[in-house]
């Protein structure tokens, strides 16, 4: 792609994600993409990197967008440097679709009513697969994401200033309009997208304090 460089690490030499993004920051580019933070001093170098005025983007391995600043914070990254740097956090994850060829209408039972709550109607109908030859019986064909974005305004630098739990966080950036992984995908459901048991399968409960951006 024009007007993009990429290098690929290799530890063995002594190219790691740091040494590399060292060498990267010398070249002043405008956006920088960091494969995965994995270590405090990737973490330092990028968020360094953030603060001069770069717009860097890169990955983490967390259960949910409020569990990245977390993790950053455990790495040993310093509450002020994290609350300065980050703009927004993307947590995603992968939910199958239903088939449409074996797709069909299910009753829905007290659990699932009361899961999805205020999203329900009487004229919602929910589906499943039933399974046949063009989904090799599995009822799923194909997948699509569901999201959960947690924009990070002042509200929420102040929380992570303060040290706050990562539950703490999370309802207030509920009650800024960030929608839940697990909401995003009770949606897919009322969309006829995906069935209540794949949401189930790849969300969790809410107000656990669990450790992508």
């Amino acid at each position: 792609m024009s007007g993009v460089n990429q290098i690929q690490v290799k530890p063995k030499i002594g190219l790691t994600f740091a040494s590399g993004l060292r060498s990267i920051v010398r070249q002043d580019p405008d956006i920088m993409m960091v494969g995965e933070i994995r270590d405090l001093e990737t973490a330092e170098i990028a968020i360094q990197s953030a603060l001069t005025g770069h717009l860097v983007f890169s990955t983490l391995h967390t259960n949910d967008a409020p569990g990245a600043i977390t993790r950053l914070l455990n790495m040993g990254v310093e509450h002020y440097l994290a609350s300065s740097c980050m703009e927004g956090i993307l947590a995603q994850r992968l939910i199958r679709v239903i088939c449409e060829n074996c797709k069909q209408e299910v009753e829905l039972d007290k659990r699932t009513l009361k899961l999805m709550g205020h999203l329900l109607d009487k004229h919602i109908k929910i589906y499943k697969g039933e399974g046949c030859k063009e989904c090799s019986f599995t009822g799923y064909r194909g997948r699509k994401g569901i999201f959960e974005l947690l924009v990070v305004n002042d509200e929420i630098r102040h929380l992570i200033l303060k040290k706050t739990s990562t539950n703490i966080i999370r309802q207030k950036a509920i009650e800024i309009g960030m929608i839940p992984l697990r909401e995003d995908g009770w949606r897919k459901v009322i969309q006829g997208i995906t069935s209540v048991e794949e949401v189930l399968r790849v969300t969790q409960e809410e107000g656990l304090d669990e450790n992508i951006l």
